[in-house]
């Protein structure tokens, strides 16, 4: 009996040090300036989520841009305000007209900037979320790359440029992107109120993304009570011959 508990409760170790090491790889993974976008349905409009940490360890984060597509331009940009920081959207002329949904576009929204005061800078152990609602997608299986640009306080500029190539080993300032896929049924354009007001969207990508993290926390801490239960059980159980 005894040799079976050790083994259970060897068993349990392991799978609560593996739980720890895959939440610690979710952490980790998010350390670079990404996106999220809640939809990537080709012809559509979709709400981007840019989640920024701070990666040093002695300056805060008081500035971000963000770059925008101009062979695949969206024709409509907003964005979701957030406390503490003002964000501009730069306007240019595109480098050769482009066709978007029957329509030839010359300008289009060329790159998104946001600015903090100096009591909403990005500190240490610390992350904000910038969100945007874009469109029109372009065409399925087209590669999106949102190039950010992150300032320190300490006038450090670390570029998120570098392209992922699949099969090849992340680079170390990977560019946020994401692929867009099959277009929808209905594809309608937002009306002018959901334009106006994102946030509830934006907070549901937002949400996810750290409730994803939060749930690989949540098996670790359970894993790690029935190991503690079950060592209370061998402790209490009598030994034979009692």
């Amino acid at each position: 009996m005894k040799s079976s508990l050790r083994r259970t409760l060897k068993t349990i170790s392991a799978a609560t040090m593996a739980a720890g090491l895959l939440a610690f790889g979710v952490t980790a993974a998010s350390a670079h300036v990404h996106v999220d976008p809640d939809d990537t349905a080709a012809g559509g409009y979709t709400h981007l989520t840019f989640n920024v940490p701070n990666e040093s360890a002695t300056a805060k984060t008081n500035k971000l841009e963000v770059t925008l597509p101009t062979d695949t331009p969206f024709t409509s940009v907003s964005v979701k305000p957030v406390e503490g920081w003002t964000a501009q959207v730069i306007i240019a002329d595109l480098p050769k007209p482009v066709t978007v949904a029957g329509t030839t576009v010359t300008k289009a929204p060329s790159s998104v900037v946001w600015t903090a005061d100096a009591a909403h800078q990005i500190g240490q152990n610390e992350y904000q979320a910038f969100a945007l609602s874009v469109g029109i997608l372009p065409d399925a299986g087209t590669t999106v790359t949102l190039p950010a640009s992150q300032t320190y306080t300490d006038g450090t500029i670390v570029k998120w440029d570098e392209k992922t190539v699949e099969g090849q080993t992340e680079p170390e300032h990977p560019a946020p992107s994401f692929v867009t896929t099959a277009k929808d049924t209905e594809t309608t354009a937002p009306t002018s109120s959901a334009a106006a007001t994102p946030a509830p969207a934006a907070a549901t990508a937002s949400a996810g993304d750290g409730g994803s993290t939060a749930g690989w926390f949540g098996l670790a801490a359970g894993l790690i009570g029935l190991a503690a239960g079950v060592t209370a059980l061998a402790r209490t159980r009598p030994a034979k011959g009692n």
